[in-house]
């Protein structure tokens, strides 16, 4: 039988130290081949180390959180056959003297529990095995050639300077929260340890020349992480639009119009008074639902929901158009009911009351449910075009954007008019392209001519 030493791999260019984050064995195991035995983490990735023989475990050569220097051994295994250790470096000495030492210590740098069987600066080949970096005489602290002599009971360590400007800080993920706390700015500290690696010491030097230092350097990274849960409305939110996103093929159309005539027409509308009749302001919209129940009666397939595990398309003869609602809580869809039933007034006055209970969170769950095509509008913030998501299992929605006043040609010169985008979304697997874009020139037809409207 003999012994079989595992060192800690190099595990990405530029990497001298990884924090051990996971021990998948215990002394005693008895493990195989390409068998997992832990996870160490580098600011770049948490990486498994495999074992790269059978045997059992004889030792393990640091703690959960502990930092290895690369090349350090981390696992002793009793193998068939002769191993990789000769007898007179036998880890005994190891096992019973540096690793507890090393263990009783917080891991950083030098004083890690990373251990290296090279021989000790006593110039010793065999015998008893010592940590390197480690005095010979006295187990209390490692000694590092970098270390200048102590003064007054005090070892001063030389710092490097500062890393070159937009160069990533070495530093484990202890270091960094430590870091956080304290306020300090790791771009600005000299790191001491292997490669230039930030230390505990070295934050405690940093911090020794005055806090004021660490602040002083002007703009510093915010790292902070705050965890929020996703719950109630916005965690239904996220359900919906993942399950439209995954399951429902979006194809989108965007078309520009010239709503000049449609916003006379609704200014005009808005100024009349009908024997003192309390009338809602017009908006777009309720123009709008009416042109799309115009032309839907052209294009019934697009006023549908898809039941695609059935393979079956519910094709529905009152249009239920939902208006997509920003609300404190979040964005919700209160349904006007039977739109094709229902004249311009009478759309707006739905709009208005439908909206209000939607941000007061009065809607019923009756309110909520049921449309068979979605208008989503952004207002005044519109934007030029959107790429709406689909309401699940619908197979279309209206998307409005802004509306502005853009110089138009008319065949002899530029005239002011207001233009406006609809960018449309349709379920491919229904919906052809031809069919949609049909269906939303139809649509532009109407409002740029919004008599049509009005028109059987």
């Amino acid at each position: 039988m003999g012994e079989y030493v595992i060192k800690l791999p190099d595990v990405g260019e530029g990497v001298a130290e990884a924090e051990l984050v996971e021990w998948q064995v215990k002394v005693g195991d008895l493990v195989r081949e390409d068998a997992v035995l832990a996870a160490v983490m580098t600011d770049k990735a948490t990486v498994e180390i495999p074992s790269p023989v059978d045997g059992e475990i004889l030792w393990l050569g640091a703690e959960i959180g502990d930092t290895v220097a690369i090349g350090s051994p981390i696992v002793r295994l009793k193998v068939a056959g002769e191993g990789n250790v000769s007898a007179g470096e036998a880890l005994e000495d190891v096992t019973a003297e540096g690793t507890d030492d090393a263990r009783a210590r917080p891991s950083s740098g030098l004083e890690s529990s990373s251990l290296n069987l090279a021989p000790s600066s006593s110039g010793s080949s065999r015998g008893s095995a010592v940590p390197h970096g480690y005095d010979a005489t006295s187990s209390e602290r490692p000694v590092d050639p970098r270390d200048e002599p102590e003064d007054d009971g005090v070892r001063s360590r030389v710092s490097s300077a500062p890393r070159p400007e937009g160069e990533k800080p070495l530093a484990s993920p202890a270091i960094r929260l430590r870091a956080k706390e304290a306020g300090v700015d790791l771009r600005q500290v000299a790191g001491t340890g292997p490669a230039g690696r930030i230390q505990h010491e070295d934050i405690e030097a940093f911090l020794a020349r005055g806090p004021q230092l660490a602040k002083v350097f002007g703009l510093a990274r915010n790292e902070a992480v705050e965890d929020i849960k996703i719950i109630g409305l916005r965690r239904k939110i996220a359900e919906k639009m993942a399950l439209a996103k995954s399951r429902i093929p979006h194809i989108t159309y965007v078309e520009e119009i010239d709503v000049t005539a449609l916003e006379d027409l609704r200014a005009a509308l808005n100024k009349e008074k009908r024997g003192g009749a309390e009338r809602p302001k017009l908006t777009l919209l309720p123009f709008l639902m009416r042109a799309m129940v115009r032309a839907i009666a052209d294009h019934p397939n697009i006023n549908a929901l898809f039941d695609d595990e059935a393979g079956i398309i519910h094709q529905h003869g009152g249009v239920h158009i939902g208006i997509a609602a920003q609300t404190p809580s979040g964005l919700v869809v209160p349904v006007v009911k039977h739109a094709e039933a229902r004249d311009i007034w009478d759309c707006g006055a739905e709009v208005v009351r439908l909206a209000e209970a939607a941000k007061s969170g009065t809607a019923t769950r009756d309110e909520l449910s049921g449309s068979t095509i979605t208008i989503t509008s952004l207002g005044a913030m519109g934007g030029v075009a959107t790429t709406p998501v689909i309401n699940h299992p619908e197979v279309a929605i209206i998307g409005v954007n802004k509306m502005m006043v853009r110089p138009v040609w008319d065949g002899t010169q530029f005239i002011p008019r207001k233009m406006m985008n609809l960018s449309s979304s349709f379920d491919h697997r229904v919906i052809d392209g031809w069919d949609a874009a049909v269906f939303i020139q139809r649509i532009k037809t109407m409002l740029e001519t919004p008599a049509l409207i009005f028109v059987d």
